[in-house]
């Protein structure tokens, strides 16, 4: 599955302590998709509930009712579960994950036989997509120049990892005080995304630069740079 990424600004943070320092920042992205377990959402148990039969193969039960979410567990053919809602269009049912007694996932109707009347059981609501886990890091993490050898580079790359389709909003925040624009990345389902970037400092200083992920779950990630020189 492709995944874009919409920016709503230019991103600008100023890393360097001194007057005169020009950050020159980038952004790219690229996707890939991932199959990590998450915590499964809890459902308010109903007395209707039916069981079903495996038809297809190799089922995947996944964390919502389609197949732009996260893959949760595999279900093999001939194996029963129980059934205890569905969707609007009666095309994936929620069960109780066989693999996790305590876990729900969704499977598709069309590779699985109910056993009773799906107009019985209950609409499960879609579950709140998030952002499962972030990730920073600078290359390098660490600088010692000639205080000559300025400005010196910081290249950065981050990922952000959400479990169905969402808008990720987040920006850059530097030691400095300075902030970018906020940026908007595009999940059209699950999986991770890559944001590379780079800055140029113009002095020695500690600093750090972070990710933070405001919205639709607020992460923060931060990188610590040291920056020395000598005569």
């Amino acid at each position: 599955m492709n995944c874009r990424v919409l920016f709503t600004g230019l991103v600008s943070v100023f890393l360097s302590a001194c007057a005169g320092t020009t950050p020159v920042p980038t952004a790219t992205a690229t996707a890939t998709l991932f199959a990590t377990p998450v915590p499964l959402p809890t459902f308010t148990a109903t007395p209707v509930q039916l069981d079903l039969r495996v038809t297809g193969e190799l089922v995947n039960c996944r964390y919502g009712p389609g197949t732009v979410y996260e893959l949760v567990n595999e279900l093999e053919q001939g194996e029963s579960a129980r059934v205890v809602g569905r969707n609007d269009a009666f095309s994936w049912w929620y069960i109780r994950d066989p693999g996790n007694p305590n876990g729900y996932c969704w499977v598709s109707a069309g590779v699985t036989e109910l056993l009773g009347t799906a107009t019985q059981l209950p609409v499960a609501p879609a579950p709140p997509v998030s952002v499962t886990n972030a990730t920073l890091r600078a290359e390098p993490d660490r600088i010692v120049v000639g205080c000559s050898q300025f400005p010196q580079t910081i290249f950065l790359e981050a990922e952000i990892t959400t479990d169905g389709p969402t808008f990720v909003t987040w920006k850059w925040e530097a030691s400095t005080g300075v902030s970018s624009e906020k940026a908007i990345m595009v999940f059209e389902g699950a999986g991770t995304q890559v944001i590379n970037d780079y800055y140029q400092i113009g002095a020695p200083n500690d600093y750090w630069i972070r990710l933070h992920v405001l919205e639709p779950t607020e992460l923060i990630r931060q990188v610590n740079v040291p920056v020395s020189c000598a005569p």
